[in-house]
């Protein structure tokens, strides 16, 4: 419902406040949270005083604001995610014993790679693709392998918009792409240096869910100058075969 001059609903407005926290920025001030969210001073204090209310934000001692545990209370409750790194984890650990390089694990979310899962190496000089954090489908090792196994329907959608160029090995030509998906189904896994950031290689592999329908994409980044990529795959696909298993054996396939 809408009762906004430019007719923007509550709802929206409210996502544009949560939204308006990440890693970079947990914590602001009342006036940072509005000017983030393009909010007028006036209706993000009202609705903020509300969402302290119910514990979706925190209001801290110094006065600055953060997103509340009640946030992340509600939506672990019934999330997808919750169930699939439930079962992955333990398959995770094994990865990352084996290669001592940070293990992820990826969904596609709203035609973006979602991470919802990640497993830090200390022995790793590489600090990104945190737990929350987002990628384009095409400039991720992860995205890749789950728009290959993807609908040809979605892989046309995703490859008909423009594709940013994240980075400079970033690959923003649809029919290389296609040429690369390819060959992904073909032999199971990815690894292209440097398309999301330029220092590390993704090596991924495909997880699969009832039906043989993509669910997640499992990932190692290694040091591009020190990708191995043949020690590095049997290792996620030994995993990736364990959590296929587990999710078709729980019915627990997240759904895009």
């Amino acid at each position: 419902m809408a009762n906004s001059p430019t007719g923007e609903s509550v709802i929206s407005r409210v996502v544009r406040l949560m939204s308006a926290f990440d890693r970079d920025l947990p914590t602001m001030t009342l006036s940072g949270l509005a000017r983030r969210a393009d909010l007028p001073l006036t209706t993000a204090h009202r609705l903020v005083d509300d969402l302290v209310a119910h514990g979706l934000i925190e209001r801290l001692p110094d006065g600055n604001l953060r997103s509340g545990m009640r946030m992340w209370e509600l939506a672990a409750r019934g999330s997808r995610a919750l169930n699939l790194r439930e079962v992955a984890l333990p398959y995770m650990e094994d990865v990352q014993a084996t290669v001592h390089q940070h293990t992820t694990l990826a969904v596609v979310d709203h035609g973006t790679v979602l991470y919802v899962e990640r497993l830090s190496s200390p022995d790793s000089r590489l600090n990104a693709a945190h737990i929350a954090q987002r990628m384009p489908i095409h400039a991720a090792s992860s995205g890749l392998v789950l728009l290959a196994f993807s609908s040809r329907g979605f892989q046309d959608q995703v490859l008909s918009r423009p594709l940013e160029q994240v980075a400079p090995d970033t690959i923003t030509d649809p029919a290389l792409i296609r040429k690369h998906l390819a060959e992904i189904r073909q032999r199971g896994y990815v690894a292209i240096p440097g398309i999301g950031v330029t220092e590390w290689t993704g090596i991924a592999v495909p997880v699969f869910g009832p039906g043989d329908t993509i669910a997640a994409a499992l990932n190692a980044i290694v040091p591009r100058d020190e990708a191995d990529v043949p020690f590095t795959v049997p290792a996620l696909l030994t995993a990736a075969h364990g959590i296929s298993r587990a999710l078709k054996a729980a019915g627990a396939v997240p759904r895009r």
